[in-house]
């Protein structure tokens, strides 16, 4: 369960009642892993996960976050020690670099200091594990020089699958779990926007280059091939799209839901069995949209 729109920036018409009860039905519809992070509406989505499941917290995997302008020793330190209060936990299962070093014009900090503090919040007990999320091969096996990282989280889905090409084959071959998050394309695979579709200018996918232009056309003709092997699953075309995720090796999918019903809907994902024909099928389907796009790792302008 992926909770960046809990936090409410960057998001439009997001109601904090409607994301506790999302949260709440994901789990239980079986969904027992909950990605934040720090930077999301300043800690709020955070907060917003403790208030609707922190009486279950036991039974659950939380996953946060610490953002690139924090990435010195003691910043990571103090990071960690408010997303704790803010979950209302003594300890998180994973905790990840948000972004690399540098990233939004933040202060370049060396990868072996803030592993440093990782380690330290590993050992104190503190985090249970170490992730890093939006690092390329090289940033991912500099990381691994100072600590063992469990998992990568990349923007992943079938129609962005830069990764695949870059920093997969090296966690594949190590162990590390793929976390991908907007694995339905920020809802472009979910085929609810038509031609035309306008996103509030508060809306970060204003700004997404898969719903600009020919990305777009593209986009809506391979969704109409794939409507058909939906339907043969009586799933929706995004439940198709999380399956096809958690089928591809070390393969995990964040989905995002902004009320009970998506996240309930994103659970039935899971009993989504493809062939291999029909995966094969939906990679060359997928591959009319990706094969267009330029060599930027970043799908937003």
């Amino acid at each position: 369960m992926g909770t960046w729109q809990a936090g409410k920036r960057g998001w439009s018409g997001i109601d904090d009642n409607e994301s506790t009860a999302a949260i709440r039905a994901a789990v239980d519809a079986g969904i027992t892993t909950i990605d934040t992070a720090e930077i999301y509406g300043e800690g709020h989505s955070e907060r917003i996960v403790a208030k609707a499941v922190s009486d279950i917290r036991d039974r659950l995997i939380y996953a946060s976050k610490v953002f690139a302008n924090h990435l010195k020793y003691e910043q990571v330190i103090e990071a960690c020690d408010r997303s704790l209060k803010n979950l209302k936990t003594d300890y998180l299962d994973l905790y990840q670099i948000h972004w690399p070093s540098g990233s939004f014009n933040s202060e370049v900090v060396p990868i072996e200091e803030t592993m440093k503090a990782l380690n330290k919040l590993k050992a104190d007990g503190k985090i249970r594990a170490i992730g890093v999320s939006n690092f390329s091969r090289t940033q991912l096996e500099e990381a691994a020089l100072y600590g063992r990282i469990d998992s990568l989280q990349p923007h992943y889905s079938l129609f962005w699958r830069k990764v695949e090409n870059d920093a997969a084959p090296y966690c594949i071959e190590n162990n590390i779990a793929i976390l991908a998050y907007s694995p339905m394309a920020q809802g472009l695979l979910t085929g609810k926007f038509s031609p035309g579709h306008q996103f509030h200018q508060d809306d970060h996918r204003s700004a997404n280059v898969l719903f600009q232009g020919e990305n777009f056309e593209r986009a809506q003709k391979a969704l109409d091939q794939l409507r058909p092997i939906a339907q043969s699953h009586h799933c929706t075309l995004a439940q198709l799209s999380l399956a096809w995720l958690i089928a591809q090796p070390q393969g995990n999918a964040i989905a995002g839901a902004r009320n009970a019903e998506q996240a309930t809907d994103n659970a039935k994902a899971a009993s989504v069995n493809l062939s291999s024909d029909e995966l094969k099928q939906i990679d060359e389907i997928g591959r009319q949209v990706t094969d267009s796009l330029d060599d930027n790792p970043v799908m937003w302008n």
